[in-house]
């Protein structure tokens, strides 16, 4: 262990030259503050008489030589007790979630969105005026039974332009809803299905005064077909029960969830009868099977003795007639 004692003149040199020298005996008291300074500077006044007293020792520290400029931190890199430096964390601020009233709102404008894109997915197209009424053009769906279904039409034109358009319903088992005549403008229809099965709305565009070999005459055909809960007047419902928003928005989501867990019943049914007739068709063929084996085996078993019996009889022949040539 080294001890070394210098004058209290001197101990301000000897700090500063302590870390260029290296010299590990010698332990300077780091000046803190401008106010210990000029303590200190008080002190060596008072004590003029040139005592000396030990320098107390001091954990070792790295000092910077006067003439090396001190580092910097790097602009790149955040000082590590700054909060920038620091990964933050994504906490969730108190009242994030939607209240239920702007939750509410929120599913009313969506649903009024896809509303909207239904009615503008409606079916546009030109009807020719022929002049038989036998050419058809048929739009066909499906619709279970008991079903509320209600078609809109919109037919461009007016009544004695040469056109006269026609419209015909019918369901594929033979049931007819409707089959008005000399349809313009705006028409609406609505009727309850009587079967589960697919309908169809034919139109027909007759010309009243067709001349061969003129321009044809055409008219714009707008259709628009609901079914189930989408063809009920919800406006008129909400404003009859007087409900909230809320509620005839629920009320007809929860019609919905009914009509798909109707078609959902009626899938199941469909699916047990096809599989009933799949396995009837597959004992039928089985037995059909059967039979034919048993009809082919039957038939080769007679082949066999019939041409057996007939060989027989042809070589018996043979034989007789040689024994007559002989005699």
């Amino acid at each position: 262990m080294c001890c070394c004692v210098v004058p209290a003149k001197t101990w301000r040199k000897a700090s500063l030259t302590a870390a260029a020298f290296d010299v590990n005996c010698l332990r300077s008291q780091p000046a803190a503050h401008d106010d210990d300074d000029d303590e200190d500077d008080d002190d060596d006044d008072d004590n003029s008489d040139n005592s000396v007293r030990p320098l107390p020792r001091q954990p070792h520290r790295h000092r910077h030589h006067p003439s090396q400029s001190p580092r910097r931190p790097s602009p790149s890199a955040p000082p590590p007790g700054s909060p920038i430096g620091r990964p933050s964390r994504q906490t969730k601020p108190p009242g994030a979630s939607l209240p239920p009233f702007l939750a509410m709102k929120l599913l009313s404008t969506v649903t009024l969105l896809t509303s909207a894109a239904s009615l503008a997915s409606a079916l546009k197209f030109d009807l020719t005026a022929q002049a038989s009424g036998h050419a058809h053009r048929c739009i066909r769906n499906f619709a279970a039974k008991d079903t509320l279904v209600v078609v809109t039409t919109i037919i461009s034109g007016h009544r004695g332009d040469g056109q006269k358009v026609n419209i015909h319903i019918k369901d594929a088992v033979g049931n007819e809803y409707g089959k008005p005549k000399d349809v313009v403008g705006e028409n609406r229809m609505a009727f309850t299905s009587h079967a589960d099965a697919a309908f169809d709305v034919c139109f027909e565009n007759i010309a009243t005064n067709y001349h061969r070999g003129g321009s044809q005459l055409t008219r714009a055909v707008e259709l628009d077909v609901d079914i189930g809960a989408d063809a009920r007047d919800w406006s008129a419902i909400q404003a009859a029960e007087k409900l909230k928003p809320v509620e005839i928005e629920l009320r007809r989501i929860e019609e919905l969830v009914g009509e798909i867990v109707s078609e959902m019943e009626y899938l199941r049914t469909r699916e047990q009868k096809l599989r009933d007739t799949n396995e009837s068709t597959n004992e039928r063929v089985k037995w059909f099977a059967f039979a034919t084996i048993s009809t082919l085996v039957g038939l080769g078993a007679w082949q066999v003795v019939y041409l057996r019996s007939y060989f027989r009889y042809f070589l018996s022949l043979i034989v007789s007639e040689r024994i007559d040539a002989n005699m």
